[in-house]
């Protein structure tokens, strides 16, 4: 069984009272897990069943899971994370529920912060900065969220907490250019399919991502307030630019490199 106090957190986390599971339990659990006071059975439960609420039937029990995953994995050497472990079976059970979830609100009125879209982020960002598995994989999962057909425009800076997640994973040392930019190919296809009418939800979240990470490259990336630096930041703005000005082709162009 767990600790006593662990499993009470996790079984608050569950609540549709978000001052219960945002203010109260999942703040403590993620003082817990930065401070190493999880131990190494504790931690496979606790990630065991944070996998399996991603397939949940609430929402607001699916969207904190990956949260908590997150925080394991940005404090993995204080808890013993085993790497391999995140590698092999989180980082894919992550990625097929982020790419498949359905509500995308951010806030709601009675339940509170739901924010699949950024909480997802958050943990391929982690990922990405600890340097766990390929970087591939998690970029390849983000782009896949971005063009994920959808009926929601985002409102509540998840285009901004996914392109933090993206330049996180491209500030991975040893990067290669061809990785850095060929996550970007689902997005061409995406744009290649616009069609006079109203604008795609998942085209108009796409937009607002890469303008976001086009901004941050070109200026400091921080992770946890230290910057961080991407070796081809400038590749992969250009290749952004690029990309960008596909769809606005009346408004600028990309100036001649």
């Amino acid at each position: 069984m767990p600790d006593t106090t662990l499993a009470a957190l996790v079984d608050d986390l569950t609540s549709p009272d978000p001052a219960v599971r945002d203010d109260h339990a999942y703040a403590a659990l993620s003082r817990l897990v930065r401070a190493g006071g999880v131990g190494p059975d504790d931690l496979q439960w606790l990630a065991a069943t944070m996998l399996e609420r991603l397939a949940d039937a609430r929402t607001e029990v699916r969207t904190f899971a990956p949260l908590v995953l997150a925080a394991l994995v940005e404090a993995g050497d204080v808890n013993g994370v085993d790497r391999a472990a995140v590698a092999r079976d989180w980082v894919p059970a992550v990625a097929r529920w982020y790419v498949g979830e359905a509500d995308l609100r951010g806030h709601d009125p009675q339940l509170g912060w739901l924010h699949a879209v950024a909480h997802g982020a958050d943990f391929f960002g982690a990922c990405g900065s600890a340097g766990v598995g390929e970087a591939e994989p998690l970029l390849d999962a983000l782009a896949q969220r971005l063009v994920a057909p959808t009926p929601f425009v985002w409102r509540d800076q998840e285009d901004d907490r996914l392109a933090c997640a993206l330049a996180l994973v491209l500030a991975r040392p040893g990067l290669g250019a061809g990785t850095a930019t060929g996550w970007l190919e689902p997005v061409r296809d995406l744009f290649a399919t616009g069609a006079p009418g109203a604008v795609p939800a998942e085209a108009t979240n796409t937009m607002r991502t890469l303008r976001s990470l086009h901004v941050a490259l070109g200026e400091q990336v921080l992770r946890g307030g230290e910057p961080v630096g991407v070796e081809h930041a400038g590749l992969v703005r250009t290749e952004v630019a690029a990309v960008l000005a596909e769809v606005t082709p009346w408004f600028w162009a990309p100036l001649p490199r």
